[in-house]
């Protein structure tokens, strides 16, 4: 059994998805982001960076119950522990994990930043909207003339596609249309539909609410200063 630590957010999804395709059984224990739970010791033991998802897998590569936290490190154990959604010869693997740092490095982050600027920033900056939307669209772009001769990402469904899938579906949160992105509608869709993707974004899909109107929850997520200074 693995215990999921996580909350219904794009990071989270990532793993809900995986876990759905691995057909693997899971435990969900929520991370209540919005007040905080990000921050209690018990949390912090298995997720130092204070960041959903983690998981504790009781059937893992150690005597004890081994932690993973970082969703894109998930990924990875969850698809070598299955052999599912990574190919298994060394060509086929790198191009899968090429994919899925382009969406640490740049989808996760830049569309993180888009959808704050444009949804929760107390302020209104003009240059830094631009800024983060205009580099949405370069990676938008990518994925477009990369999916113009491929199905997926890395050729066939894989854990890059799960990478980016969450993301891509909130992104009239960050202002962004897919109207010029016909392949990259067409990959959305279809991603969609898959049984799997569906079940995995029920997960906790309840408790998802628009926080912007809470000071308390804003500073959990944003930075609260009690909660960033190093206790000995």
């Amino acid at each position: 059994m693995i215990d999921l630590y996580t909350w219904p957010t794009p990071n989270g999804q990532k793993v809900h998805i995986m876990l759905e395709e691995a057909e693997l059984p899971y435990s969900v224990h929520p991370i209540d982001i919005t007040e905080g739970a990000q921050f209690e010791p018990d949390f912090l033991a298995i997720s130092p960076n204070n960041k959903i998802p983690a998981i504790v897998d009781d059937e893992g590569p150690t005597v004890e119950p081994y932690t993973v936290f970082e969703s894109s490190a998930i990924l990875l154990y969850l698809a070598d522990k299955t052999s599912k959604m990574v190919p298994p010869d060394t060509a086929g693997r790198y191009e899968v994990i090429q994919w899925l740092m382009f969406q640490s490095s740049g989808i996760g982050p830049m569309f993180g930043q888009a959808q704050h600027f444009h949804r929760y920033a107390p302020e209104n900056f003009p240059y830094v909207v631009d800024r983060y939307t205009k580099e949405s669209y370069r990676l938008l772009n990518v994925m477009e003339r990369r999916l113009d001769h491929m199905e997926y990402l890395a050729g066939d469904y894989s854990i890059a596609d799960i990478a980016c899938f969450p993301w891509v579906r909130i992104h009239k949160m960050m202002g962004l249309t897919l109207q010029d992105y016909p392949r990259v509608t067409e990959w959305y869709g279809e991603i969609l539909e898959r049984p799997a993707v569906e079940q995995g974004l029920t997960v906790l899909e309840d408790e998802w609410i628009d926080f912007s109107d809470s000071q308390s929850a804003m500073e959990n997520l944003f930075g609260a200063p009690q909660y960033l200074r190093h206790r000995s």
